[in-house]
């Protein structure tokens, strides 16, 4: 059986592992690198970074799965990931009880209200609240002060001017989530070595199997045959897409739902000094170009990097906003006191289609997985959604 694979990320590698050993896989890549959104940079021989902020979850039982069959497991580690909200020039952390009772901005009948919504997220069953606005649950279960001080500024960093459309449903399972936490902060893995190691370890032995690797090589069309698909013109007996429905369409796949997808713009910088407080996550509250600050050297904190490690996180429906990289750049000098000389480098990824947009009624946009030899494997398939 001969079986093509559009795209290299996370999705891509682990199905052509998973099938390399009975299948001729094929590999087709428009980028120079493989990992997609978990590709890293390197730092100088030894060290990597992710382009774009990532970590696991204790839930993430088929990554540790694969870790295990890959012989890396041992490389996991579980650190404490500490949060905090910029708010009005100030960074107030919110990872221990007392820290968030000491937290300005919520009353204390909010805190309450927010606290049981968390409890509770583990016990609510998500799918029920597909139809219903993130907005609309949040305002009945805590009130329209804790919605609009605290949920909306982060819904509307991640979504835009869509915030108000996103289901309950994925914002219940994102909180269900990110409740396994103690007094010192949230649970999550990271992998030593960065997941790198992961992507390194995938090719190794796809190259073993026979797999083939086309790097910088985009798929643009895509045809039904009698005996199965044509990728670029190459015939093969089944493919696998894991990009994202209108992408897979322009090339001639099947008609699809239109599922609203967003791009995804990191910047990483490299810094002489630590900027959070000792915090791993801000939220920032207010007009920004970016979502959060995330203090990767605040999560992995052993000094591996030889130096401090930061991410922009900052999310788009579109085009890349005009001027965006170094709105980013002035904003963040500006805001957190970062001198020229604090910055040894910066670097900005960009994914014009990093994930969809999980609007109310959702779920009735999921495909099946198959279509005539065609599987439907990306960010808008079943397992990502609620």
């Amino acid at each position: 059986m001969k079986l093509c694979i559009i795209g290299s990320g996370l999705t891509g590698l682990a199905a052509a592992y998973h099938l390399s050993d009975t299948a001729d896989v094929e590999i087709l890549e428009r980028s120079p690198e493989l990992g997609g959104c978990l590709s890293s940079y390197a730092l100088g021989q030894k060290t990597t970074i992710e382009k774009f902020y990532h970590h696991c979850f204790s839930s993430d039982k088929y990554l540790f799965q694969l870790l295990e069959e890959l012989g890396i497991n041992d490389r996991l580690e579980w650190l404490k990931g500490s949060t905090g909200y910029y708010v009005d020039g100030t960074i107030h952390p919110l990872t221990t009880p007392v820290e968030i009772l000491r937290y300005p901005h919520l009353t204390l009948i909010d805190k309450i209200r927010l606290g049981l919504l968390v409890v509770g997220s583990r016990n609510v069953d998500a799918e029920t609240l597909d139809d219903i606005p993130a907005r609309d649950f949040v305002i009945r279960r805590c009130g329209e002060h804790a919605y609009a001080s605290f949920f909306e500024p982060l819904l509307r960093s991640k979504f835009g001017d869509m915030h108000d459309q996103v289901s309950a449903a994925w914002l219940m399972s994102r909180v269900s989530i990110r409740s396994n936490r103690g007094v010192e902060g949230e649970r999550l893995g990271y992998l030593n070595g960065g997941f790198q190691l992961l992507i390194d370890r995938l090719e190794a032995h796809l190259q073993a199997r026979g797999c083939t690797i086309r790097r910088e090589t985009e798929a643009t069309s895509l045809e039904r045959t009698d005996r199965g698909w044509q990728v670029n013109g190459t015939p093969y007996d089944a493919v696998i897409s894991t990009v994202s429905p209108a992408t897979l369409q322009a090339m001639g796949g099947p008609e699809l739902p239109p599922v609203p997808y967003q791009g995804a713009a990191c910047m990483t910088l490299g810094l002489v000094r630590e900027v959070t407080d000792g915090i791993y996550w801000v939220n920032m509250k207010g007009d920004a170009p970016y979502g959060a600050v995330i203090g990767h050297t605040n999560f992995v904190t052993d000094g591996r990097y030889g130096e401090h490690i930061v991410y922009l996180a900052s999310y788009y429906r579109g085009s890349v906003p005009e001027n965006l990289e170094a709105r980013m750049l002035a904003h963040f000098r500006t805001r957190f006191g970062v001198a020229n000389t604090d910055i040894h480098w910066h670097r900005l990824a960009i994914e014009d289609a990093a994930g969809p947009v999980y609007t109310t009624g959702y779920r009735h946009l999921i495909q099946p997985y198959v279509k005539g030899g065609l599987y439907l494997a990306g960010m808008f398939s079943a397992p990502n959604y609620p």
